[in-house]
């Protein structure tokens, strides 16, 4: 009898342990997605003045304050994760308000913790528009930091070119006294 119940609880423990990646829910090509528009915003936040520069997008893009996104970065988030809470927020109803971006940080914190497809599953609203918004806030800063960088390759060129005249005119002098 002993043998049997042990076997039976093997097989049931075997059954579960086989059937969890079953539920395991797989990442969207929409979420690989904004996960990637969002890395991209971290890695953009931790160059020169980047933190400045994505914080301004941001509160451009969701129309929000910078208490909002002092608050949301003392919840221990990072500018790629703050930018897909906001658009989650902004799809539910009643918009971007503490009880929302507390909703979603809840479930995104856990336990357990939840991908951002299931979040957003769970509240109703669709990753598409969010990923648009991330997407939209980080080639912005793609483009102004090209724009910076021609910039400052311009101001070292000319930088360059003027120490050359420089350097010329002083030879030209040299050559024209006895």
């Amino acid at each position: 009898m002993k043998n049997k119940i042990t076997r039976l609880l093997l097989a049931w423990f075997l059954l579960c342990a086989a059937g969890i990646p079953a539920f395991a829910q797989e990442r969207s090509r929409e979420e690989k997605k904004l996960e990637a528009a969002a890395g991209e915003l971290n890695k953009s936040a931790d160059r020169d003045e980047g933190r400045q520069r994505v914080a301004h997008k941001i509160r451009r893009q969701f129309g929000v304050d910078d208490a909002l996104l002092i608050g949301l970065t003392y919840r221990k988030l990072s500018y790629g994760e703050i930018s897909i809470v906001l658009g989650l927020a902004q799809g539910m109803r009643g918009g971007i308000k503490d009880a929302n971006l507390h909703k979603i940080v809840a479930l995104r914190q856990g336990p357990p913790v939840l991908g951002w497809g299931r979040i957003a599953g769970d509240l109703g609203v669709k990753l598409g528009p969010v990923l648009g918004d991330v997407q939209n806030i980080a080639a912005g800063i793609r483009r102004q930091e090209k724009a910076d960088k021609a910039k400052k390759d311009t101001e070292a060129k000319a930088e360059k070119t003027a120490q050359l005249k420089g350097s010329e005119k002083a030879g030209m002098l040299s050559l024209s006294r006895p």
